[in-house]
C-alpha cells in the first residue's frame, strides 16, 4: 500500500504533473497541499479516468488549500484542525482509509505576518500535536502527511540555505516538531535514510540544478504503521519537469 504527499503549488497548473505522478507510481492515497483555488475550482474530474476520487478544501482568495486524491474508498473525518475556531485557513484534511487515519496538512510557513504569523505557526503545531495525541490514545493507526514547513535538524537543509532566523529552522519550530515525534511517531524518510534523507523542496531558479534543497515535506507514522514501513522515497522526476512545483512528492510504502 502506498501513501504520498505532494505540495503542488497550484492544483490547476499542476494537473499534468500530478497525472504523470499517479501513472508512474499508482499510489493508493495522495494528500495535496497549496491548491491555490476555491473548493469548486479543484480539477477533480482530471483524475477520474485514472480511477481516482478527490475531495478538496479550497480557500477564497487563491491561497492555501488541501485535498485528498485516492483510488481506494475513503471517508472524510475532518476539514479543519480543531483547537482554534476562528481559524479559517484551509490547511487540514483527515480521512479514514485502508484501516487507518490519514491527516493531510499544510503547516503555516511562519515567515510572514511578523510575530503573530510565527505565533500562529507554533499554535498550529501545538494543535496538531493535541490531535495526534488524541488519535494515538484511541489506538488508531495514524499517518500525518504534508508540508510541515519545518527542517527538523541541520541535516535537513543544504548548508547556508536559510538564515537561522527563518521560521523553518528556528529552535521553537524544531522543538515543536520533536514534540510530535516524542508522542511515538516515526519520521519515515529519516528512519529509512538516517544519513542522507533526500530533500523535498528546491526554490525556483538554480536551487534544483545545484541541489540546494530543504526537507520540509514529511510522513510521520504511528508505531503500528512504522513497523509496516518498507520504503520511503522522493520523486525528484516531478521536480525536474517543465514548469514544476517547487516541491517533489514524498511516497511511502507499507506492507498490507
Amino acid at each position: 500500500m502506498r501513501l504520498a504527499t505532494f505540495n503542488v503549488n497550484s492544483a490547476r497548473r499542476r494537473v499534468p504533473h500530478l497525472r504523470r505522478f499517479l501513472e508512474r507510481h499508482s499510489p493508493d492515497v495522495v494528500m495535496l497541499q497549496e491548491l491555490k483555488c476555491r473548493t469548486e475550482e479543484f480539477p477533480a474530474l482530471e483524475f477520474a479516468d485514472l480511477g481516482y476520487r478527490a475531495h478538496a478544501i479550497g480557500q477564497t482568495g487563491g491561497r492555501n488549500g488541501v485535498a485528498v486524491v485516492a483510488r481506494v474508498p475513503f471517508e472524510v473525518i475532518g476539514e479543519r484542525l480543531p483547537g482554534e475556531a476562528e481559524d479559517a485557513q484551509a490547511r487540514w484534511i483527515e480521512v479514514a482509509a485502508l484501516g487507518m487515519r490519514i491527516g493531510g496538512l499544510y503547516l503555516p510557513n511562519g515567515n510572514s505576518g511578523g510575530d503573530e504569523g510565527y505565533a500562529y505557526k507554533l499554535r498550529w503545531l501545538a494543535r496538531l500535536r493535541a490531535l495526534a495525541a488524541d488519535r494515538l490514545e484511541l489506538g488508531l493507526p495514524l499517518a500525518l502527511l504534508g508540508d510541515f514547513n519545518v527542517c527538523p535538524t541541520e541535516a535537513d537543509l543544504y548548508p547556508g540555505a536559510l538564515p537561522e532566523t527563518d521560521a523553518l529552522v528556528r529552535p521553537e519550530s524544531r522543538a515543536a516538531f520533536r514534540a510530535l515525534l516524542w508522542l511515538g511517531l516515526t519520521d519515515a524518510l529519516r528512519v529509512l535514510h538516517p544519513q542522507d534523507a533526500p530533500w523535498t523542496y528546491w526554490d525556483y531558479g538554480a536551487a534544483f540544478d545545484t541541489n540546494r534543497g530543504l526537507r520540509i515535506d514529511h510522513a510521520l507514522l504511528s508505531a503500528e504503521l512504522a513497523e509496516r514501513l518498507v520504503a520511503a522515497t522522493v520523486d525528484t522526476a516531478a521536480r525536474s519537469e517543465e514548469q514544476p512545483s517547487d516541491h517533489a512528492p514524498v511516497m511511502i510504502e507499507l506492507r498490507d
